[in-house]
Formats: C-alpha cells, sequence, structure tokens
C-alpha cells in the first residue's frame, strides 16, 4: 500500500489489533494488484466505468422526474395529494435505509452480481410503475426503484475509486458530477413535456428500456473488478440502521407540513420519528464501533479517522443541505410570490442544473492539478455570497436576477462536489472505498432532508409572523424566503472556515497530476 505521509495529522490513532493488520495486508495487495492491472486493462476499466456511469445516469433521472407529476397522479388514482406525496417520501426513505447497507454488499459480493441486481429491480420496479393498476401498486413499484438506486451511486464511486489511478481521479469524479447535476436537472423538464402530451405512465415507459439496456449490456460487460470476501450481516445493525437513517429522514420530510399548519396532525409522528431516528443513530454507531474491532462492521466507521475524510464530509453534507434547501425554495418563491407558472419556475432552474454538471470534467482536471483547496475556497465564498444576495429578494425582484443567482450558485456548487467526493475518498484506505461511498451517500440524503426541513421551517414561521403582524400574503411569503436564505447564509460562513481545512490526499500528493 502507499504510504500515507500525513496520516499523523490526518487520523486518529488507535491501538493496532489483528483486524487492523489483516486490513492492512488486503490494502497492500489491493493497491499492487490495481497497478500491475491498470496498464493491461485500461480499456477495460473505462469501459466498466462508463457504463456504471451510464446506468446512474438512468436511475437519478427517474429519482426526480415524479416531481411536477403528483398533482396529476392525485387525480388519476383517486388519492389526496398528502397520499401522492408518498411516491417520493417512500422513495427518499428507501434510499436512506439502504444505502448504509451498500458497505457491507459490496465487500460481499463481486461486482457484476452486485450490478445485476441494482438494475435487476431498477428495471422490474420501472416495468410495475409503469403497469400499476392503482396507488399501492405504484407506491411498491417505487420502492423496489428506489432499492436498486440506493446500491448504484456506491457501486459507481467504489469502483471508480478501486480503478482509476489516484492522479486521474479528479477527472474521472468530474465525469460523476454530470451524472449528479444534469440527471436531476433534466427530470422535472422531460417529466412536464411527457404529462404535456401523454400520461403519467409514460415517465416510466421512457426510462424503462434505458433500464433494461443497462441491464443487458453491463450483465454482457461488466466484469468483476473488486476483491471479496464472505463474512455474516449483522442483522441488529440492519434494524438499527433502517430505524435510525429512516426514522430520522422522515422526521425532517414532516417539519415542513407541521410548521406551514398545513398538516398538524403530524407533529406527534415527527416528534416520534425524529426521536426514533436519533437514538437508532446512535445505537447504530455505538454497534458499528463493537462490531468494526473484529472487521464485522455493517459501515465501517473507521473512515472517519481520517481527518480529511471527516471535514470533507461534514463540508459535502452542509452543502447537500444548501442545494436541496434552495431547490425546495425557489421553486415556491417563483410561483407564490413571482407568479410564474409550474412549468417556467422548473425551466427557470434547468439551465443552472446544466452548466453544473458540464462544468465537471472541467473541474475534475482542474482538481488533478492543483488540488482542493484553490478550487474549494473561492468556490465556497461563491455559495455564501449567493446565499446571502438571495436574502435581498422582493415581491418585485426581476426574475432574471434569480435566473443569474442559481446559475452562480450551481457553479459554485461544481467547483465543491468533485474536489470533495475525491479528497474524502481518496484520504481513506482501499479496503475502506465500499464503506466510505455508502457513508457519502447516506450523509447526502440526510443533508438533503435537513436542508429542506430547515428552509422551509423558518420560511414558514417568519412568512407567518408577518402575516400576523398585517403584512399582505406576498410581502410575507417573501419576508419567509428571506428569512430561510439568511439562515442559509449563516451556515455557509461555517463551509468557507471548512474548505480551508481539506486537504489533497496523501497519496495523491505523491502522484501529482500533469
Amino acid at each position: 500500500m502507499t504510504e500515507r505521509p500525513s496520516s499523523d495529522t490526518d487520523s486518529i490513532a488507535i491501538p493496532d489489533t489483528d483486524a487492523i493488520q489483516a486490513a492492512e495486508a488486503a490494502d497492500r495487495a489491493i493497491d499492487q494488484h490495481v497497478r500491475a492491472a491498470q496498464p493491461e486493462h485500461g480499456a477495460r476499466n473505462t469501459r466498466v466505468i462508463w457504463l456504471l456511469l451510464a446506468a446512474t445516469f438512468t436511475v437519478f433521472l427517474n429519482e426526480t422526474i415524479m416531481s411536477v407529476a403528483i398533482p396529476e397522479l392525485a387525480r388519476d388514482l383517486d388519492v389526496t395529494l398528502n397520499a401522492a406525496q408518498w411516491l417520493t417520501t417512500a422513495f427518499m426513505l428507501t434510499m436512506a435505509v439502504v444505502i448504509p447497507i451498500t458497505g457491507y454488499l459490496l465487500q460481499r459480493f463481486p461486482t457484476r452480481p452486485i450490478f445485476g441486481a441494482a438494475m435487476g429491480l431498477f428495471s422490474a420496479g420501472t416495468l410495475l410503475a409503469a403497469l400499476a393498476p392503482g396507488f399501492e401498486v405504484l407506491l411498491g413499484a417505487r420502492i423496489i426503484q428506489a432499492t436498486g438506486t440506493a446500491i448504484m451511486m456506491p457501486l459507481l464511486m467504489t469502483t471508480l475509486m478501486t480503478l482509476v489511478a489516484p492522479a486521474d481521479r479528479g477527472r474521472f469524479m468530474g465525469r460523476v458530477s454530470i451524472v449528479m447535476s444534469v440527471a436531476p436537472a433534466l427530470g422535472p423538464a422531460i417529466s412536464g413535456l411527457i404529462l404535456d402530451s401523454l400520461g403519467w405512465r409514460y415517465m416510466f415507459w421512457l426510462v424503462l428500456p434505458l433500464a433494461v439496456a443497462m441491464l443487458v449490456i453491463g450483465l454482457r460487460r461488466v466484469e468483476n473488478v473488486s476483491e471479496t470476501r464472505a463474512f455474516p450481516i449483522d442483522v441488529v445493525s440492519v434494524v438499527l440502521s433502517a430505524v435510525g437513517f429512516g426514522g430520522l429522514v422522515y422526521g425532517l420530510s414532516l417539519v415542513g407540513g407541521v410548521v406551514s399548519g398545513r398538516a398538524p396532525q403530524d407533529a406527534a409522528p415527527m416528534w416520534i420519528a425524529l426521536a426514533a431516528g436519533g437514538l437508532g443513530i446512535l445505537a447504530f454507531i455505538l454497534r458499528q464501533l463493537i462490531l468494526q474491532r473484529s472487521d464485522r462492521a455493517l459501515l465501517d466507521l473507521r473512515t472517519f479517522r481520517s481527518r480529511n475524510f471527516a471535514v470533507s464530509i461534514a463540508l459535502m453534507t452542509v452543502m447537500m443541505a444548501a442545494l436541496f434547501g434552495t431547490l425546495i425554495l425557489l421553486p415556491i418563491y417563483l410561483q407564490d410570490v413571482l407568479g410564474l407558472e409550474p412549468s417556467a419556475s422548473g425551466l427557470l432552474v434547468l439551465p443552472g442544473g446544466l452548466v453544473m454538471g458540464l462544468l465537471g470534467p472541467t473541474v475534475g482536471r482542474l482538481y488533478d492539478r492543483v488540488g482542493p483547496t484553490p478550487l474549494l475556497v473561492p468556490a465556497s465564498v461563491g455559495v455564501s455570497a449567493v446565499l446571502w444576495s438571495l436574502t435581498l429578494v422582493t415581491e418585485t425582484t426581476p426574475v432574471w436576477a434569480v435566473l443569474i443567482a442559481h446559475i452562480v450558485l450551481s457553479i459554485s456548487l461544481a467547483f465543491m462536489f468533485t474536489p470533495l467526493f475525491t479528497s474524502a475518498l481518496g484520504s481513506i484506505e482501499p479496503h475502506l472505498y465500499s464503506h466510505g461511498s455508502a457513508t457519502l451517500g447516506t450523509l447526502q440524503q440526510v443533508g438533503g432532508a435537513a436542508g429542506t426541513a430547515l428552509f422551509m421551517t423558518v420560511m414558514t414561521a417568519t412568512a407567518a409572523a408577518a402575516a400576523t403582524d398585517g403584512v399582505g400574503d406576498l410581502a410575507a411569503q417573501a419576508a419567509g424566503v428571506r428569512s430561510a436564505f439568511m439562515v442559509g447564509g449563516i451556515v455557509s460562513l461555517v463551509a468557507i472556515v471548512g474548505a480551508t481545512l481539506v486537504r489533497r490526499p496523501a497519496d495523491m500528493a505523491q502522484h501529482p497530476g500533469h
């Protein structure tokens, strides 16, 4: 294994154990195997990564394609809007429950079967959704889809870290940014076009051929590139993970409705879910700390021995909170305050998502050359500046000003995500890549849910207080939006400090970009 000269400052020392020594031996074997295989299998590795990128793009496109279809689904399936909203809530909950388990799955099973299971589940769920005779079946189909989706991103990240040389990881991570940014941005726009001309079932009929094609090609082309080991899954950890992360995300998803008064009946379930989630996560962490002593953890937390990983992950969580909070708040402001149609508000945020994705490869190449700090610091300042500028919006703010703010925010986030992904996963030992990827995916879900809940809570509370003081509806709503973005701006100041602490991983320092 490549020596890591910065380990004295980047990690917290713990006593060596037989399990740790075995893991370090495995690291050396993996590292030597990967370096020896790179010249011989370069074409194969590139093909595997591109297939995983295409498959992940497909499942991410599906994740947001439902966002503008909820009202039509409620009418067509004869259910309430609250019930129809479960088609997105259940998807998010399933992701939060399954992602922590992927760390185990990626170590236990080879690459091809894991890929086949992920895309097989996603394809089956998509077909079932297209044929669903009623709401209950459609809800079950979305849960099946989410199970496959939850596996794909950690599989992609772990495979990339295993196959790509350290000096080239930024470039490849830039391509991952395309998947993360462009697919979710295209989802609502494509959904709107389909709903205008066809029915909601065609959202799934459109995705199904892509999913099946990825499944067939992947089963033929994806080779087993990972080292596996046989060890039993800890059922207690699975239960604690489901209760902890599922409860937390579910509780956060109820906050907006409770605070706004739209769903006061959810107050008790919200508090119960948040309490269960917090206690579940605490018990889950304690359980993993015990199991990892014998190298049997479901989600190995030794990744946090690396200070660089911990800082990068924390910063990523804050950025996801800012991104999702902004994505939920801007359409509300554009529609309820400025009076735009839903389709127009969806198109307004599309350019930012496309710009963010298209910048990914460029940012990746820059990261390989200069490392994270020159990219992260100005980018974090850019995010903060946009959030603070949005504290000035009123009921008369020009639409073009909001468009420019969103594009600048997207550019700034593009210069943050790729360096943070690469620095975080590059800072841990190779045998922990799967656990690092699972941790990253889990905290992305938690950060997004927390950001949505925080922004919605502040906006709703401030708007209600302004309305009580006699302020008009539009002005009160604008005041709520300003307050929410002010909280985001305050949080972003912490991100600026965090950006100065992220370092280039030690192995990349020894193999600088060119």
